[in-house]
């Protein structure tokens, strides 16, 4: 029986390159992704293991969406594997009192109550399913430990996501449910374009900042959804060696 994994934000950049990445090794994958067209440009990147692959368009915001999604889940598979709750958002650098309400409940609709809404259908099907059990990787950030200057909306959601993986480890540990979480530093995508260029740093300098290759999350993210349910790394982060983390500001 081939395991069934369902990765959000499927289109591109660190969702696209992990998706290909399990159609590579065999699982049957739903990409998830607002756009339709931009799910099967994924499908079309992964060659003959594209046929594994199906694209189910969503946006994770909306709870209507996303059960939706899961009831076809549910009737075309009968069961999921795994969950990698990766779609996500960012702000241009803003300070707090600049960031208007409307950025601020859209950075919490896509990146916290997204996450929530995809990982508790997925806690409820990997609960009922036979055999029972599953795994649900969350990606943080490495703004899930420390904040960048100008980033508050993405860092509170990020933080937020620590809170989401801690309970759902806890509370999945009846159910062989493994949760886990992955925090990527810098890795080199479009969303990162900018930090080869110069991004504001803590002391208010502008600064360029190494990034790593997209393989190094894959084989990260990959290694996670390898182990037996019996095993969980909690929390991981990947990052590129020379990015300032560890000191930062």
């Amino acid at each position: 029986m081939k395991k069934v994994a369902l990765v959000t934000g499927a289109s591109s950049g660190i969702g696209q390159a992990c998706a290909l990445g399990l159609l590579s090794e065999g699982w049957h994958v739903v990409l998830v992704g607002r756009r339709a067209d931009a799910l099967q440009e994924t499908l079309a990147k992964a060659g003959a293991n594209a046929a594994n692959g199906v694209a189910m368009p969503a946006d994770v915001s909306s709870e209507e969406q996303v059960k939706a999604l899961f009831d076809k889940i549910r009737a075309q598979f009968g069961r999921l594997d795994l969950l990698f709750n990766n779609a996500g958002i960012s702000l241009p650098t803003t300070l707090p009192g600049d960031v208007t309400g409307d950025d601020w409940r859209r950075m919490v609709d896509v990146n916290l109550n997204g996450a929530f809404y995809c990982l508790s259908h997925a806690f409820k099907l990997m609960q009922e399913q036979s055999p029972q059990g599953g795994r649900i990787i969350n990606n943080g950030s490495i703004s899930a430990h420390v904040p960048r200057y100008g980033s508050i909306a993405y860092t509170a959601t990020k933080h937020a996501i620590s809170g989401l993986t801690r309970a759902a480890s806890l509370d999945g540990r009846a159910f062989s449910i493994a949760v886990g979480q992955i925090d990527i530093g810098n890795v080199a995508s479009d969303m990162t374009e900018r930090m080869a260029k110069g991004v504001p740093q803590a002391d208010g300098t502008i600064k360029a900042e190494p990034r790593m290759d997209m393989s190094a999350v894959v084989d990260t993210f990959l290694t996670m959804s390898r182990l037996p349910l019996s095993a969980n790394i909690l929390f991981t982060t990947v990052m590129a060696t020379n990015m300032p983390f560890v000191g930062r500001g």
